[in-house]
Protein backbone atom coordinates (compact mmCIF):
# COMPACT_ATOMS: atom_id res chain seq x y z
CA UNK A 1 0.00 0.00 0.00
CA UNK A 2 3.30 2.16 0.52
CA UNK A 3 4.34 1.94 -3.10
CA UNK A 4 0.83 2.53 -4.67
CA UNK A 5 0.03 5.91 -2.21
CA UNK A 6 3.49 7.14 -3.50
CA UNK A 7 2.50 6.42 -7.25
CA UNK A 8 -1.03 7.97 -6.93
CA UNK A 9 0.95 10.70 -5.58
CA UNK A 10 2.88 10.66 -7.79
CA UNK A 11 0.91 11.27 -10.37
CA UNK A 12 -0.65 13.76 -8.55
CA UNK A 13 2.82 15.24 -8.57
CA UNK A 14 3.47 14.76 -12.31
CA UNK A 15 0.07 17.23 -12.94
CA UNK A 16 2.52 20.03 -11.33
CA UNK A 17 5.54 18.94 -13.46
CA UNK A 18 3.51 19.22 -16.18
CA UNK A 19 1.43 22.82 -15.80
CA UNK A 20 4.96 23.87 -14.66
CA UNK A 21 6.94 21.99 -18.02
CA UNK A 22 3.85 23.15 -20.84
CA UNK A 23 5.29 26.96 -20.79
CA UNK A 24 8.90 25.33 -21.85
CA UNK A 25 7.80 22.71 -24.11
CA UNK A 26 5.72 25.62 -26.00
CA UNK A 27 8.46 27.85 -26.73
CA UNK A 28 10.68 25.21 -27.53
CA UNK A 29 8.56 23.88 -30.04
CA UNK A 30 7.25 27.11 -31.35
CA UNK A 31 10.98 28.72 -31.46
CA UNK A 32 13.36 25.80 -30.75
CA UNK A 33 14.42 28.19 -27.86
CA UNK A 34 15.12 26.97 -24.27
CA UNK A 35 13.98 29.70 -22.08
CA UNK A 36 16.89 29.57 -18.55
CA UNK A 37 14.59 32.06 -17.10
CA UNK A 38 12.00 29.74 -16.99
CA UNK A 39 12.17 28.69 -13.37
CA UNK A 40 13.33 32.40 -12.40
CA UNK A 41 9.90 33.40 -13.93
CA UNK A 42 7.55 30.88 -12.48
CA UNK A 43 9.04 32.26 -8.61
CA UNK A 44 8.53 35.56 -9.83
CA UNK A 45 5.22 35.11 -10.31
CA UNK A 46 4.62 33.30 -6.93
CA UNK A 47 6.53 36.53 -5.51
CA UNK A 48 3.84 38.91 -7.39
CA UNK A 49 0.81 36.94 -6.07
CA UNK A 50 1.89 37.02 -2.27
CA UNK A 51 3.09 40.99 -2.81
CA UNK A 52 -1.24 40.91 -3.71
CA UNK A 53 -2.65 38.60 -1.31
CA UNK A 54 -0.04 40.88 1.34
CA UNK A 55 -1.57 43.92 0.03
CA UNK A 56 -4.88 43.45 -0.79
CA UNK A 57 -5.66 40.37 1.19
CA UNK A 58 -6.97 38.77 -2.06
CA UNK A 59 -7.29 34.82 -2.28
CA UNK A 60 -4.08 33.77 -4.30
CA UNK A 61 -6.64 32.32 -6.88
CA UNK A 62 -8.07 35.20 -7.17
CA UNK A 63 -5.06 36.86 -7.64
CA UNK A 64 -4.41 34.56 -10.84
CA UNK A 65 -6.49 36.66 -12.67
CA UNK A 66 -4.50 39.37 -12.32
CA UNK A 67 -0.91 37.27 -12.15
CA UNK A 68 -1.85 35.71 -15.18
CA UNK A 69 -2.28 38.49 -17.79
CA UNK A 70 0.53 40.53 -16.64
CA UNK A 71 2.84 37.73 -16.87
CA UNK A 72 1.14 36.73 -20.50
CA UNK A 73 2.31 40.74 -20.94
CA UNK A 74 5.59 40.15 -20.09
CA UNK A 75 6.17 37.38 -22.15
CA UNK A 76 5.23 39.59 -25.50
CA UNK A 77 7.21 42.39 -24.69
CA UNK A 78 10.44 40.20 -24.05
CA UNK A 79 9.67 38.50 -26.70
CA UNK A 80 9.03 41.16 -29.22
CA UNK A 81 11.60 43.65 -27.67
CA UNK A 82 14.28 41.45 -27.36
CA UNK A 83 14.28 37.26 -27.79
CA UNK A 84 13.40 38.37 -31.45
CA UNK A 85 16.38 40.27 -31.59
CA UNK A 86 18.03 37.20 -29.78
CA UNK A 87 16.95 34.91 -32.00
CA UNK A 88 18.49 36.06 -35.71
CA UNK A 89 21.89 35.84 -34.13
CA UNK A 90 21.00 31.97 -33.98
CA UNK A 91 20.41 29.69 -31.30
CA UNK A 92 23.25 30.59 -28.69
CA UNK A 93 22.00 34.29 -28.19
CA UNK A 94 18.97 33.42 -26.64
CA UNK A 95 20.21 30.86 -24.20
CA UNK A 96 22.62 33.77 -22.51
CA UNK A 97 19.92 36.36 -22.53
CA UNK A 98 17.61 33.92 -21.17
CA UNK A 99 20.47 33.24 -18.62
CA UNK A 100 21.15 36.78 -18.11
CA UNK A 101 17.39 37.27 -17.20
CA UNK A 102 17.23 34.66 -14.62
CA UNK A 103 19.92 36.10 -13.19
CA UNK A 104 18.08 39.40 -12.85
CA UNK A 105 15.36 38.68 -11.76
CA UNK A 106 16.89 36.40 -9.28
CA UNK A 107 18.83 39.12 -7.55
CA UNK A 108 15.81 41.81 -8.12
CA UNK A 109 13.87 39.46 -5.78
CA UNK A 110 16.82 38.86 -3.23
CA UNK A 111 16.83 42.85 -3.30
CA UNK A 112 12.94 43.22 -2.93
CA UNK A 113 11.80 40.74 -0.40
CA UNK A 114 15.06 39.09 1.50
CA UNK A 115 16.35 35.41 1.00
CA UNK A 116 13.72 34.28 3.50
CA UNK A 117 11.41 32.01 2.59
CA UNK A 118 7.32 32.49 1.85
CA UNK A 119 4.07 30.68 1.01
CA UNK A 120 0.96 31.09 -0.43
CA UNK A 121 -1.87 29.80 1.84
CA UNK A 122 -5.27 28.66 0.93
CA UNK A 123 -6.93 27.87 4.06
CA UNK A 124 -9.00 24.78 4.30
CA UNK A 125 -8.02 23.71 1.28
CA UNK A 126 -4.69 23.01 2.14
CA UNK A 127 -5.80 19.84 4.60
CA UNK A 128 -9.05 19.08 2.94
CA UNK A 129 -8.18 15.12 1.35
CA UNK A 130 -10.23 12.43 -0.84
CA UNK A 131 -10.37 8.64 0.87
CA UNK A 132 -10.41 6.48 -1.55
CA UNK A 133 -10.11 3.44 0.40
CA UNK A 134 -9.37 2.96 3.59
CA UNK A 135 -5.61 2.95 3.94
CA UNK A 136 -5.47 5.64 0.57
CA UNK A 137 -6.58 9.42 0.26
CA UNK A 138 -5.71 11.73 -1.97
CA UNK A 139 -5.19 15.94 -0.81
CA UNK A 140 -7.81 17.78 -2.43
CA UNK A 141 -5.43 20.33 -3.84
CA UNK A 142 -2.81 18.46 -5.59
CA UNK A 143 -6.22 17.21 -7.28
CA UNK A 144 -6.62 20.40 -8.58
CA UNK A 145 -3.17 21.39 -8.89
CA UNK A 146 -3.18 17.99 -11.20
CA UNK A 147 -6.19 18.79 -13.27
CA UNK A 148 -5.28 22.25 -14.14
CA UNK A 149 -1.92 21.20 -15.08
CA UNK A 150 -3.92 17.91 -17.16
CA UNK A 151 -6.30 20.66 -18.81
CA UNK A 152 -3.05 23.08 -19.72
CA UNK A 153 -1.94 20.50 -22.02
CA UNK A 154 -5.01 19.64 -23.54
CA UNK A 155 -5.87 23.36 -23.85
CA UNK A 156 -2.75 23.80 -25.48
CA UNK A 157 -3.04 20.96 -27.85
CA UNK A 158 -6.34 21.80 -28.92
CA UNK A 159 -5.18 25.73 -29.95
CA UNK A 160 -1.94 24.05 -31.84
CA UNK A 161 -4.34 22.11 -34.02
CA UNK A 162 -7.96 23.47 -33.59
CA UNK A 163 -7.23 27.12 -34.03
CA UNK A 164 -6.05 29.30 -37.18
CA UNK A 165 -3.65 30.53 -35.01
CA UNK A 166 -2.44 27.42 -33.46
CA UNK A 167 -1.82 26.48 -37.13
CA UNK A 168 0.18 29.72 -38.19
CA UNK A 169 2.18 28.51 -34.90
CA UNK A 170 2.81 25.47 -36.10
CA UNK A 171 3.53 26.53 -39.63
CA UNK A 172 6.58 28.63 -38.60
CA UNK A 173 7.83 26.22 -36.45
CA UNK A 174 8.35 24.23 -39.64
CA UNK A 175 9.43 26.82 -42.06
CA UNK A 176 9.71 30.05 -40.70
CA UNK A 177 10.11 31.43 -44.49
CA UNK A 178 7.16 29.76 -46.25
CA UNK A 179 5.05 31.18 -43.28
CA UNK A 180 6.38 34.74 -43.93
CA UNK A 181 5.31 34.12 -47.83
CA UNK A 182 2.11 32.92 -46.77
CA UNK A 183 1.30 36.58 -44.88
CA UNK A 184 2.33 35.40 -41.20
CA UNK A 185 4.19 37.52 -39.14
CA UNK A 186 6.67 35.68 -37.40
CA UNK A 187 7.36 38.51 -34.89
CA UNK A 188 3.66 38.58 -33.77
CA UNK A 189 3.59 34.60 -33.76
CA UNK A 190 6.30 34.00 -31.53
CA UNK A 191 5.51 36.83 -29.07
CA UNK A 192 1.99 35.49 -28.91
CA UNK A 193 3.85 31.70 -27.92
CA UNK A 194 5.95 33.42 -25.68
CA UNK A 195 2.66 35.44 -24.00
CA UNK A 196 0.91 32.03 -23.98
CA UNK A 197 4.03 30.44 -22.27
CA UNK A 198 4.80 33.10 -19.68
CA UNK A 199 0.63 33.33 -18.73
CA UNK A 200 1.28 29.18 -18.09
CA UNK A 201 4.21 29.74 -16.59
CA UNK A 202 2.33 32.60 -13.97
CA UNK A 203 -0.20 29.89 -13.41
CA UNK A 204 2.48 27.08 -12.82
CA UNK A 205 4.42 29.83 -10.11
CA UNK A 206 1.30 30.20 -8.28
CA UNK A 207 0.45 26.72 -7.67
CA UNK A 208 4.04 26.17 -6.55
CA UNK A 209 4.06 28.78 -4.39
CA UNK A 210 0.56 27.77 -3.06
CA UNK A 211 1.93 24.07 -2.17
CA UNK A 212 5.00 24.19 -0.60
CA UNK A 213 7.27 27.55 0.24
CA UNK A 214 9.86 29.34 -1.91
CA UNK A 215 12.71 31.24 -2.19
CA UNK A 216 14.02 33.95 -4.74
CA UNK A 217 16.85 31.13 -5.67
CA UNK A 218 14.24 28.34 -6.02
CA UNK A 219 14.43 28.83 -9.51
CA UNK A 220 17.43 26.85 -10.29
CA UNK A 221 15.30 23.85 -9.48
CA UNK A 222 12.07 24.99 -10.43
CA UNK A 223 13.67 25.34 -14.01
CA UNK A 224 15.69 21.78 -13.62
CA UNK A 225 12.53 19.86 -12.93
CA UNK A 226 10.63 21.70 -15.90
CA UNK A 227 13.45 20.52 -18.16
CA UNK A 228 13.60 17.08 -16.93
CA UNK A 229 10.02 17.06 -17.73
CA UNK A 230 10.54 17.83 -21.56
CA UNK A 231 13.09 15.85 -21.80
CA UNK A 232 11.62 12.82 -20.54
CA UNK A 233 8.57 13.54 -22.81
CA UNK A 234 10.08 14.86 -25.67
CA UNK A 235 11.13 17.86 -26.29
CA UNK A 236 8.18 20.07 -28.31
CA UNK A 237 5.74 17.58 -27.57
CA UNK A 238 2.70 18.82 -25.26
CA UNK A 239 1.41 14.85 -24.70
CA UNK A 240 5.17 13.95 -24.00
CA UNK A 241 4.99 16.51 -21.81
CA UNK A 242 2.58 15.65 -19.58
CA UNK A 243 4.15 11.86 -19.88
CA UNK A 244 7.13 12.96 -18.85
CA UNK A 245 5.83 15.05 -15.58
CA UNK A 246 4.00 11.75 -14.36
CA UNK A 247 7.01 9.90 -15.00
CA UNK A 248 9.24 12.35 -12.94
CA UNK A 249 6.84 12.78 -10.24
CA UNK A 250 6.43 8.97 -9.58
CA UNK A 251 10.23 8.07 -9.43
CA UNK A 252 10.60 10.60 -7.22
CA UNK A 253 7.39 9.38 -4.83
CA UNK A 254 8.58 5.96 -5.22
CA UNK A 255 12.17 6.48 -4.28
CA UNK A 256 11.15 8.68 -1.65
CA UNK A 257 9.17 5.74 0.02
CA UNK A 258 12.04 3.74 -0.38
CA UNK A 259 14.09 6.34 1.06
CA UNK A 260 13.35 9.68 1.93
CA UNK A 261 16.45 11.12 0.49
CA UNK A 262 16.29 9.37 -2.47
CA UNK A 263 13.34 11.17 -3.91
CA UNK A 264 15.01 13.73 -5.69
CA UNK A 265 17.61 11.29 -6.90
CA UNK A 266 15.74 8.68 -7.93
CA UNK A 267 13.98 11.67 -10.62
CA UNK A 268 17.28 12.66 -11.80
CA UNK A 269 18.21 8.69 -12.77
CA UNK A 270 15.05 8.45 -14.38
CA UNK A 271 15.54 11.37 -16.55
CA UNK A 272 19.28 10.08 -17.41
CA UNK A 273 18.35 6.82 -18.43
CA UNK A 274 15.66 8.17 -20.74
CA UNK A 275 18.10 10.49 -21.76
CA UNK A 276 20.79 7.44 -22.83
CA UNK A 277 17.85 4.86 -24.17
CA UNK A 278 15.57 7.04 -25.37
CA UNK A 279 17.09 10.27 -26.31
CA UNK A 280 14.31 11.51 -28.48
CA UNK A 281 11.79 11.08 -24.99
CA UNK A 282 8.92 8.71 -24.28
CA UNK A 283 6.52 10.29 -27.16
CA UNK A 284 8.63 12.53 -29.17
CA UNK A 285 7.43 15.58 -31.41
CA UNK A 286 6.18 14.69 -34.34
CA UNK A 287 7.97 15.74 -38.03
CA UNK A 288 6.13 15.71 -40.93
CA UNK A 289 7.79 14.32 -44.07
Amino acid sequence: MTYLNAVVQGVLLGGLYALLASGLSLMFGVMRLVNLAHGALAVFAAYLTYTIVTIWGWNPFVALFLVVPAMAALGYALQWFLLNRALSFGQLSPLLVTFGLAIIAENLMLEGYSADSRALHIGRLDEASLRLTGELSIGAFPLVTCLVGVGAVIGLQLYLFRTVTGRAMRATSEDRETAQIMGWDDRHLYALATAIALGLVGVAGIFLGMRTTFTPTAGGATLLFAFETVVIGGLGSLWGTLAGGMTLGVAQLLGAAIQPSYGVLTGHLVFLIVLALRPQGLIPRAVPA
